[in-house]
């Protein structure tokens, strides 16, 4: 059964590992959105072959624009720096290189192949990621002396690739229960927490604290936000509308907090508290709060339970990334590699 057929049957499942895969490609992701002109060269230099990978080969031009991507450095001004780095740096590029055509070869032997809306969606996901525009993508691109279209060309690439990691490593790999709990128990310590508390306000400032009248406005108004949180009114948009503390124009969040980094009269407000709780109004001379307890973590160890999908994607992502280094070790012992400079 070609791959083309696996995948029509199994879309879904495909879907779901490619997103715990996105981890494992990120740097890949990176290196295309980093990518920069060479300097002009004539073409029989730019073109002089140092590997032949099968029947593929890999020309001093390629090897020039990825030290470029990785580095920011020409080969020359790398060389300038450091002649025992120039050469490192070569080396470990021509390997990755070797590792590309052979991931390459094996994609066209599967018939994998991505479609143009998923590398719509590996670019909105980039652009998510760098806080970018459509407009300020472009201009990146324009920058680094790239075109969309070669920008995307790259992408899919990379996400062929990605589809090969889990048709021959990712979709192999099952967990046991017993190595979730063996690494819970020996990373006990990296699952202690210091207790800490996320909340928010809502903060009616008092301007005069003598006058009895305003006062008395202000409790009416605490009261009325009150029951009107209280009969399931968003919290977050009430904070907008009526505070007059920080974090308002973000519904009220105020961020985290140690639990022991809060005076003692806070403390004990929300001391009985769950995650959602709200106070009672809390008056003072400079207005009235009602704090919100967004979500609190409580000091001690988090229980297996509270840590088990973290524990399978950290684990999960070291599998792929062995099994992966092993699959290529192989591949590269039955392949045809020449290295010519």
């Amino acid at each position: 059964m070609t791959y083309a057929a696996m995948r029509s049957m199994d879309r879904s499942n495909e879907t779901e590992m490619m997103k715990s895969l996105y981890p494992l490609c990120k740097w890949m992701l990176a290196l295309v959105a980093a990518l920069s002109a060479v300097p002009p060269a004539s073409a029989e230099i730019r073109n002089r072959l140092v590997a032949i990978v099968n029947d593929q080969v890999i020309t001093l031009h390629e090897l020039d624009t990825r030290v470029r991507e990785l580095t920011g450095y020409t080969p020359d001004e790398l060389k300038e720096k450091s002649e025992q780095t120039y050469i490192e740096t070569r080396r470990r590029v021509l390997d990755d290189l070797i590792d590309q055509k052979i991931a390459l070869q094996k994609i066209k032997e599967l018939e994998i192949k991505v479609e143009p809306r998923e590398v719509d969606q590996a670019i909105e996901k980039v652009k998510e990621d760098n806080q970018l525009t459509q407009e300020g993508l472009l201009e990146k691109l324009k920058e680094r002396g790239m075109t969309y279209e070669s920008y995307r060309k790259s992408l899919q690439t990379e996400l062929e690739r990605a589809q090969l990691i889990n048709y021959e490593v990712q979709s192999k790999i099952v967990l046991t229960e017993e190595s979730i709990e063996k690494y819970y128990r020996e990373h006990i310590d990296e699952f202690a927490s210091s207790g800490k508390v996320r909340l928010g306000l809502i903060f009616l400032k008092q301007t005069d604290p003598a006058d009895k009248n305003e006062a008395r406005a202000l409790q009416q108004k605490a009261q009325e936000i009150l029951s009107a949180i209280q009969a399931g009114e968003d919290f977050g948009k009430l904070a907008k509308k009526f505070s007059s503390g920080p974090g308002a124009k973000e519904g009220g969040d105020l961020g985290v907090f140690k639990l022991s980094e809060l005076d003692a009269e806070l403390s004990k407000q929300i001391a009985g508290l769950s995650d959602g709780d709200v106070t009672k109004p809390i008056i003072r001379p400079d207005g009235i709060r009602i704090i919100k307890v967004v979500e609190k973590d409580r000091e001690g160890v988090k229980s297996l339970d509270q840590v088990r999908s973290a524990i399978q994607s950290l684990l999960f992502r070291e599998e792929v990334e062995k099994r992966y280094d092993a699959w290529l070790s192989d591949s590269r012992k039955k392949a045809y590699i020449k290295i010519i400079f």
